[in-house]
């Protein structure tokens, strides 16, 4: 993964990325189907927005206009890119 591009599991919150690419474990081709059926494709804006209490899991994240809960696992596979800096967003 080039230095300018991180995973959804490692973003910082509330700022907005744009999702670059999908990459999932052998162990669960599953997920590639799953992520981008609700949304995950490259090119669509992505904004985490809240992790959860006990280790961080599950992430809630903003994809588009819709909010989904992941895991950390899953939260991972989705490759994101520096996005626009939106109003609310920083």
């Amino acid at each position: 993964m080039p230095p300018h591009q991180a995973t959804l599991a490692e973003l910082a919150m509330n700022q907005t990325h744009i999702v670059s690419a999908v990459a999932v474990p052998a162990h669960a081709p599953e997920w590639a189907r799953w992520l981008e059926e609700i949304g995950f494709i490259p090119g669509e804006l992505v904004t985490l927005v809240a992790r959860g209490m006990l280790g961080g899991d599950p992430l809630v994240v903003r994809v588009g206009s819709s909010t989904f809960a992941l895991r950390r696992a899953e939260a991972a596979c989705v490759h994101v890119r520096k996005g626009p800096i939106l109003p609310g967003t920083r």
